[in-house]
């Protein structure tokens, strides 16, 4: 399964980005394989407006099935959940690799609804 983790670095040592489409980075990672690559979503960092939008659809064209992040708007979340993706949340502080043990493990249920009202930052 590939898996989208928003992050403030490039790999799985990286910070999980508390901001879904805001982040910097996702770190595209395929449960099965092992494999992991950077997407640069620099574009949506300092955008005006639709960030979540951008970058829900830019994880979607990367055939992932669900996200992990801190935090999710309303315009994100209506993206992601109508490309059939989950969306899973963790606290501030954990590593990506953690957070993808973490979800590999189960422990992350999917979230029904945003966790944060539009344009947060």
């Amino acid at each position: 399964m590939k898996v989208a983790i928003s992050a403030q670095g490039k790999d799985l040592d990286a910070l999980v980005d508390p901001r879904f489409g805001r982040a910097r980075w996702f770190i595209i990672a395929d449960t099965e394989t092992g494999d992991s690559r950077a997407l640069d979503n620099g574009a949506n960092v300092e955008a005006s407006g639709g960030a979540g939008v951008q970058a829900g659809s830019a994880v979607a064209a990367e055939g992932v099935e669900a996200v992990i992040t801190g935090n999710v708007g309303p315009n994100a979340h209506k993206v992601l959940a109508t490309a059939g993706i989950t969306i899973h949340q963790v606290e501030s502080g954990v590593v990506a690799r953690e957070a993808l043990a973490a979800f590999t493990r189960g422990e992350l249920p999917a979230l029904a609804a945003p966790t944060v009202s539009g344009h947060w930052s």
